[in-house]
């Protein structure tokens, strides 16, 4: 240690300590506010490269577009599951929620086919109907949620086993099988290579990420989520965006089966299952809080890419099924640990 003195003879004499302690490089600082800010897509980067230094197949357009085309199904409702935990809410019928849509389109189709109705208006009558259950649906458990105060986990997990248990009524536990030839093509088909339900998906993210954003729902529903009093007393109508929020994954769980069932010609109690927890995942994996108030529509979609490249990319190196939930289940896991650190550290800087 050296001792320092002013020689500045207007200023008093001073006598201080010149210390070993290094002061942050400024360079350092933005690094680490960048990969902070980056984490999620230079950990996709890095995996991309990973897997396609083992499997030369990996990165080619082709299995690309079939990654998009499998995310899709999940996908397009985990931007619906956005909306939804921003605001504070949950839901787990999703999944469930996609085998009942499927059920009631196919029906629907059947009854009006067996009253001498074309086959093509009443799949399309079939799939109007499914879309307004969705909304009914998704406005019924929200209106219970808001006059009873219970919670959207509870009443959504009831849920979950009520629409299982009237697919499976309705299909009376048999594959229904009624489609005619061209529906195949909204889940088989491809617009300049791309396969429909990637575009859908494309679709999907813009136009949540665009109600997010820019809208006036979007603002509120981060209002909701992140101090539902505060909200309250600045004149939001709490309940109205809950009603539209718990709605959003309903409705797109419907485009799901829509997409999902045109892939397989049929329909099935037995479809989605499962769905919820990777839609969730998406969500959580892409940043969003379950305790509201927080998440990104872009976070959620490089959720949904990063599950669905963990998933290829096990296929294809011929991991076992039961291993490939552990690495989830792990993945998961790690997410929610780094986002809730990097948040307290964002707040204790702030």
């Amino acid at each position: 240690m050296k001792l320092l003195r002013k020689t500045n003879p207007n200023e008093k004499t001073q006598v201080g300590v010149e210390s070993n302690i290094s002061v942050a490089s400024p360079n350092n600082f933005r690094l680490g506010v960048f990969i902070s800010n980056y984490m999620l897509e230079i950990v996709l980067i890095c995996l991309i490269i990973g897997i396609a230094s083992l499997t030369p197949g990996f990165f080619t357009t082709a299995n690309m577009l079939n990654v998009l085309r499998n995310a899709s199904l999940t996908g397009v409702i985990a931007f619906g599951m956005t909306i939804t935990i921003i605001t504070g809410q949950i839901d787990l019928s999703v999944g469930s929620a996609v085998a009942l849509y499927g059920v009631v389109a196919a029906r629907v189709t059947e009854i009006l086919q067996a009253h001498g109705m074309p086959n093509t208006y009443g799949v399309l009558i079939g799939i109007a109907a499914a879309l307004a259950l969705s909304v009914v649906l998704g406005t019924l458990m929200s209106l219970i949620h808001i006059k009873f105060n219970i919670p959207t986990f509870i009443i959504s997990l009831a849920c979950l086993n009520i629409y299982f248990g009237v697919a499976a009524i309705l299909s009376r536990g048999f594959p229904i099988t009624v489609f005619p030839s061209w529906y195949n093509q909204i889940g088989a088909g491809r617009l300049f290579g791309v396969p429909y339900p990637a575009i859908v998906l494309l679709i999907v993210f813009v136009v949540v990420f665009i109600i997010m954003k820019y809208t006036r729902l979007g603002r509120e529903a981060y209002a909701v989520g992140g101090n539902g009093e505060a909200a309250r007393l600045c004149g939001i109508n709490i309940p109205k965006v809950k009603i539209a929020c718990m709605i959003a994954p309903q409705f797109l769980a419907a485009v799901s089966s829509i997409l999902l069932t045109a892939q397989v010609m049929s329909a099935s109690s037995q479809f989605g299952r499962g769905f919820e927890m990777t839609v969730i995942s998406s969500v959580i994996i892409g940043g969003a809080s379950l305790f509201g108030g927080v998440g990104k529509v872009w976070g959620t979609f490089l959720g949904i890419i990063f599950l669905a490249i963990i998933s290829n990319g096990m296929t294809i190196l011929n991991i076992s099924e039961f291993m490939q939930f552990v690495v989830r289940g792990g993945l998961i896991l790690v997410a929610v640990t780094v986002n809730t650190v990097v948040g307290n550290r964002q707040q204790a800087a702030a």
